[in-house]
């Protein structure tokens, strides 16, 4: 068999419990024990498990492949902590609502975000706090998926992602100014470093893969007029004017891009959201994301100074 080169593709690694809604079967786990949880996957061995948070999300990404179906654009991964007997459910699923993943990882209670850079993955989604924590604190690019699985609407082919910028896109050095000095400062010190890149943060190589699929669909759309532009990308920030520069001047310096900017200033995200209709938003503050979890599937990145276990913010959530 020929090698599966994956450096040219955009590399997803979704844990079942992102995909798949796993309420019942944790239950299981919880209350039972393991042996207990084993039998029940294996008595709903050909039950197909119902969609979960991140399912629209994936499906869209995976559907953008019709535009090189002989080389993938790319390429999504189970990584599980189910052992391979308990994961063979997970496996039905995905054939059941006809999704094309073939590729798997199965460890048994262990985590295996350890393989994102052999796999060359950009993300890594999971529910699984722990997992997500622990591989972002290594620098790995992890989100938490949060909130009730949305409709997946069959005829909305579009794809829309939305990012906030710090502690996301760009890294926490910023925010730090806005914790430690308040917005005064922050603005001061934002104004002053306009022309300054940021350093890149935690899904700056993410969004410069769906980029490279929104070029291909360009190049597409050149090659056919009656092609729909498919992909979408937002960013929706908590900053406003003077400190809106930057970001812009971040990204281009980066050589990433989005389609639309909202700069809010403190206007509630999940507003926009409820508008916008992302099928997935990131954002590294679980404040922001309690309200736009509600309506939107979201992602906590626990990246960043305000995401460790003594920042206030963090024990908040925490209670």
């Amino acid at each position: 068999m020929a090698v599966y080169e994956l450096k040219n593709r955009l590399v997803v690694g979704i844990a079942s419990s992102a995909l798949f809604n796993l309420a019942e079967a944790d239950a299981v786990f919880r209350d039972q024990g393991e042996e207990a949880y084993r039998a029940y996957q294996e008595e709903h061995l050909d039950d197909t498990l119902d969609k979960g948070v991140a399912f629209p999300f994936i499906r869209r990404l995976l559907s953008l492949n019709d535009l090189s179906p002989d080389d993938p654009l790319v390429e999504v991964i189970i990584l599980s902590r189910n052992d391979p007997d308990t994961g063979l459910r997970v496996m039905r699923s995905i054939q059941s609502h006809e999704l094309p993943i073939s590729r798997a990882i199965f460890m048994q209670g262990r985590s295996p975000y350890h393989f994102m850079p052999a796999l060359n993955m950009s993300l890594f989604l999971s529910a699984n706090e722990d997992d997500v924590r622990e591989a972002v604190a290594l620098g790995l690019p992890a989100g938490r998926v949060l909130g009730p699985a949305v409709a997946d609407e069959g005829d909305d082919q579009d794809l829309r992602i939305a990012f906030d910028f710090d502690g996301v896109l760009a890294d926490d050095a910023s925010e730090q100014v806005y914790q430690a000095g308040g917005i005064e400062d922050f603005r001061f010190h934002e104004s002053a470093n306009a022309a300054t890149p940021h350093d890149p943060g935690p899904l700056r190589d993410f969004l410069a893969g769906v980029n490279r699929l929104q070029l291909r669909e360009v190049e597409q759309r050149a090659q056919d007029a009656d092609y729909k532009i498919r992909v979408h990308v937002s960013l929706v920030t908590a900053r406003n004017a003077p400190a809106h520069e930057r970001p812009v001047r971040s990204l281009k310096e980066w050589g990433v891009a989005v389609n639309d900017a909202f700069f809010l200033g403190g206007i509630d995200k999940s507003t926009i959201m409820e508008v916008l209709k992302p099928h997935i938003f990131f954002d590294d503050q679980v404040g922001h994301l309690a309200g736009t979890a509600r309506s939107t599937p979201s992602v906590h990145i626990p990246f960043g100074k305000i995401n460790e276990p003594d920042h206030p913010a963090t024990e908040q959530a925490q209670r």
